[in-house]
C-alpha cells in the first residue's frame, strides 16, 4: 500500500512545486509591470523606443539599391568619343554626373567637400590614341575609405568603359570588313560569366537592414537585462523584490534566503517584460522586411522567427547574469556595451571570418550574434537545409537555459548578502 502511494505523493509534490513557481513568476511579473507603469521612461526603452529605432534603421536602407551616386568628370579631350563616354556614364543607373570640372584639382576639391564620391578623368588625346590603335586612358579617382560606395561606383564605371571599348573594337573590325559574327567573337574571345546565387539584386535592405536590426535589438536586450536586475541591486531592493515574489521572510540583516527554483521563477518574471517587448519589435520588423516588402524568403521564415525570439531571451539573460555576477549596474552596462556593440563588426558580415586573426575569430565565434546572423542568412537568403542551421538554432535556447540557471544561483547568493547591495 505504501509502495503505491509513493509515486502518487511524488507526483503531487512536483505538481505543487510547479504551481508554486508559477505563482512566483506571476507575482514577480506583476511587480515589474507595476514598476514599469510608474516609470514610463523605463517602459519606453523596451517598447516604442526600440520600435522607433528599428523604423529609422529600415527607413535608411528602404531604397534597397543605391542609385544615382554623384560623380565628377574632367574631360581634357573634348572629343565626340569622350562626350559619348560621359553620356554612357550618365545613363548608368548607379551614377549621376553632378559636376563637370575643368581641372582635376577642382574636381578633387569637390570630392573632399563631399559633393561627389568619385572623379572620372578623360585624358587629352583619348580619342586620337584610340583611332591610332593605341589605348585611350580614363582614370577613376575614388575614396576607398567608403568601401561600399567605391565598390558600386567602380563597378558601374568599369562596365561603361568595357562596353565602350568593345563597341570601338567592333566598329574598327567592321570597317576592316570582318564578318559581324567573327567580329563579336574576336572582340571578346573569352566571355566571363558571373551569377549571384544569393541576393542577386544586391538589395541593401535585405542584406544590411535585415542584419543591423537584430544587432540593434541585441544591444538593447542585454542592456535591458542588466538594467532590470542591476537597479534592484543598486537601489537595495533585492529583498523587497524576492519577498514580494516568493513570500519569503527577510533575515535580521535584511537578506533573503531562497532556493534556486523560486529564484529562477522570480528572475524569469522580472525579465518577461523586456523579452516580450523586444521580441515583439523584432518579429514585427522581420515580418515587415519580408512579407511587408514583398520579399518571400526561400528558406524557413518561422525558423528564423523562433531563433530571433530565442536570441532575444539569450541577450536579456546575458545582461541579467552580468549584473548578478558583478553586483554593479554600471559595470554590467559597460559589459553589455563591450559584448554587443562590436558584435556586427565581428559577425563576418562586413569582414570575412576566415581572414581574421585567430584571436579575433575566436572572439567572433564566442559572440551569439555571429551564430544568429548566420542562421538568418542561411534561411532568408540561401535556402539552406534546416539541419545546417540546427546547431545555431539549438545553441541559443541552451545558452539561455544555462545562463538562467547561473543567474538563479547568483541571485540566491546576492539575496543572502545585503551588505554588498548598493553597488553602482
Amino acid at each position: 500500500m505504501s509502495a503505491a502511494a509513493g509515486p502518487s505523493s511524488h507526483t503531487a509534490g512536483k505538481s505543487a512545486k510547479r504551481q508554486a513557481r508559477s505563482g512566483v513568476f506571476l507575482r514577480a511579473a506583476g511587480r515589474e509591470a507595476a514598476w514599469l507603469r510608474r516609470h514610463p521612461r523605463e517602459l519606453a526603452m523596451i517598447s516604442w523606443v526600440p520600435l522607433l529605432a528599428v523604423l529609422l534603421l529600415w527607413w535608411m536602407f528602404s531604397a534597397g539599391i543605391p542609385t544615382r551616386l554623384p560623380i565628377a568628370i574632367v574631360d581634357d579631350d573634348h572629343s565626340a568619343l569622350s562626350r559619348q563616354l560621359a553620356r554612357m556614364l550618365e545613363a548608368a543607373p548607379g551614377l549621376r554626373i553632378a559636376r563637370r570640372d575643368a581641372s582635376l584639382a577642382e574636381a578633387r576639391a569637390g570630392m573632399e567637400r563631399g559633393d561627389t564620391y568619385a572623379v572620372v578623368a578623360i585624358e587629352r588625346d583619348f580619342s586620337r590614341d584610340i583611332k591610332r590603335g593605341a589605348s585611350g586612358h580614363v582614370t577613376l579617382y575614388h575614396n576607398a575609405q567608403f568601401y561600399t560606395v567605391s565598390g558600386l561606383v567602380l563597378r558601374d564605371v568599369q562596365t561603361v568603359a568595357m562596353t565602350l571599348s568593345a563597341g570601338v573594337e567592333m566598329a574598327a573590325r567592321n570597317r576592316r570588313g570582318e564578318p559581324a559574327r567573327a567580329v563579336a567573337v574576336n572582340a571578346e574571345p573569352i566571355r566571363p560569366g558571373s551569377l549571384a546565387l544569393f541576393n542577386p539584386s544586391l538589395n541593401y535592405e535585405q542584406f544590411l537592414a535585415a542584419a543591423l536590426i537584430p544587432a540593434l535589438l541585441h544591444i538593447l536586450g542585454m542592456t535591458a537585462g542588466a538594467w532590470a536586475v542591476g537597479r534592484e541591486i543598486r537601489d537595495r531592493t533585492v529583498g523587497a523584490w524576492l519577498a514580494a515574489a516568493t513570500g519569503a521572510g527577510t533575515a535580521p540583516d535584511g537578506g533573503v534566503r531562497i532556493a534556486a527554483g523560486p529564484a529562477l521563477a522570480a528572475l524569469a518574471g522580472k525579465l518577461a517584460w523586456p523579452w516580450t517587448g523586444l521580441s515583439g519589435v523584432g518579429l514585427a520588423a522581420l515580418l515587415w522586411l519580408t512579407w511587408g516588402r514583398g520579399w518571400h524568403p526561400p528558406g524557413s521564415l518561422p525558423w528564423v522567427a523562433l531563433a530571433l525570439v530565442a536570441f532575444m531571451a539569450l541577450s536579456i539573460a546575458m545582461g541579467a547574469a552580468a549584473a548578478l555576477a558583478t553586483r554593479s549596474l554600471r559595470t554590467a552596462l559597460s559589459l553589455a556595451g563591450v559584448v554587443t556593440a562590436p558584435a556586427f563588426a565581428f559577425s563576418g558580415m562586413g569582414f570575412p571570418l576566415a581572414a581574421m586573426p585567430v584571436g579575433a575569430r575566436a572572439w567572433a565565434l564566442a559572440l551569439p550574434y555571429t551564430h544568429y546572423i548566420r542562421l538568418q542568412v542561411e534561411q532568408l537568403q540561401m535556402a539552406a537545409p534546416l539541419r545546417q542551421s540546427l546547431p545555431a538554432f539549438v545553441s541559443m535556447p541552451v545558452g539561455t537555459a544555462l545562463l538562467a540557471l547561473a543567474g538563479a544561483w547568483l541571485l540566491c547568493r546576492v539575496a543572502a548578502e545585503p551588505a554588498r547591495w548598493g553597488g553602482r
